[in-house]
Formats: structure tokens, sequence, C-alpha cells
């Protein structure tokens, strides 16, 4: 039976994030698209709240022929949760990303850990969250430079800086109604150099999934380490 890796990128982030990811994970043979859900990327569509980004996701999965392997970036962890349980779905992939249960938000759990750390001195990605004219989140230079990219060479946090868009509010704060990884196997990627999610964080939705793999990387292990993403990816994709 085919199987296609879909991707599903996180807040402010579109399908480019994973470029180098894609040529690698297809190299194996195996076919990998990545998702702009509405508003991000190059999609043309009015931005929606995270049940439309599921619904978007969702669409994709019924076009696909055969199973999948779903991956969620981030944010994107919350719109594979809530998508996830689709039939084609055979495995998902939370990579440094929220694995929500019900009744939390990508908002509610990360201030629950910020509570926990008050005098922590590392940077951190609220501090850092600008609002524009419509109401919308986006993230200065240094914020992606320090908390979602301080792995990577210069060259790729400009790359990233001329990339990220806005981000509605709304989606951060709502949550699951489906909570897909209770019902397929999954796996949690735990990057432990993120400035974005905290490894503690990550560990606690780790615990949720049905295998954990560390890679000492930021949030952005598809831009720092692509290879070892991809073979992540392939693995599961193969097994």
């Amino acid at each position: 039976m085919s199987l296609t890796v879909v991707l599903v990128p996180g807040a402010w982030h579109g399908a480019w994030c994973f470029d180098r990811v894609i040529p690698l994970v297809e190299a194996s043979g195996i076919s990998c698209i990545a998702l702009d859900p509405p508003g991000h990327g190059a999609s043309d569509q009015p931005f929606t709240d995270l049940y439309g980004d599921a619904d978007f996701v969702r669409s994709v999965l019924d076009s696909v022929v055969g199973d999948v392997v779903l991956l969620g970036h981030s944010y994107g962890g919350a719109v594979v949760t809530q998508a996830g349980s689709h039939p084609s779905v055979r495995h998902i992939v939370y990579l440094a990303a929220f694995a929500l249960d019900g009744g939390e938000t990508c908002t509610s759990v990360q201030a629950a850990l910020h509570r926990s750390l008050p005098d922590d001195p590392r940077p951190n990605l609220a501090s850092g969250i600008v609002v524009d004219p419509l109401g919308r989140l986006g993230v200065t230079p240094e914020t992606v430079r320090d908390c979602m990219y301080n792995d990577c060479d210069p060259e790729t946090v400009a790359w990233a800086v001329g990339h990220v868009g806005v981000q509605p509010a709304l989606n951060l704060d709502q949550g699951p109604t489906d909570v897909a990884w209770r019902k397929h196997p999954s796996t949690y990627v735990v990057c432990t150099q993120d400035l974005a999610i905290y490894p503690e964080l990550q560990k606690m939705f780790a615990s949720r999934c049905t295998n954990i793999k560390v890679l000492d990387a930021s949030h952005s292990p598809f831009a720092s380490m692509p290879d070892q993403v991809s073979a992540i990816l392939v693995d599961l994709a193969t097994l």
C-alpha cells in the first residue's frame, strides 16, 4: 500500500519551513507533502481557527491515496491532534509540538509552565510577540533568532525571518475536541535546545506518546537537522 508523509507547520510558519526535509524523504522513495494552512505561506485563503485548520488538514487527507504519517510542528501539533483521527493516519509525529489533551490550549500549558519557572533566565517567546493593527500576532526578528532558530547559522536565520508571518491569537487559545494521540500510534520528537517550547513541557507531552525521540536541536530541526528529521520520518514510513 502506498504511504505519504504529510507535514503541518506551526504558528507563523508555512510549508516553506520543510524545504530541507522534503527532498530527503522523497529520495527514499516516499511521497512527502507540506501544507500551507489557510492564511499561511502561499495560501490565498483567509485565516481560520484551530478547528478550521484541522478541517483543512482533513480535507487534504481525504485526497491522499493510502496511509499517512502525519507530522505537526509546534502549534501544528494541536492541529494534528484535532485532525489526526482521520482513518488514513497510520502514525502521528509531534515535532517540538503541542500534544494537547482535552481542556488544554497552547496558551494555557505554556503559561502554566512559565508560572512554575518564575526566575528562569532563558529567552521567553512570549516577550517577543507583537500585535499588528488587525490583532494578529507577529514575532520580532530577534525572537525568531533567539527562541526558534537558536542553533542555526545566520543565513538560515535570515531565511526564516524573511518568511515568518502573522498568526491569529484565537487559535492558540482553543483546545482539541478530538485527541488523536489516544487513537493512533505516535512519536514525540523532543528538541533539547528549544527556547520556544521548553524541553520540560515537551517531555510532559512526550509521555503521552507511544515512542520518544530526542534531538539536540532548537525549535526548528527541520532547518538545523533535516537529515535527522527525515530519517525519523522514513523509518516510521517503512515500518
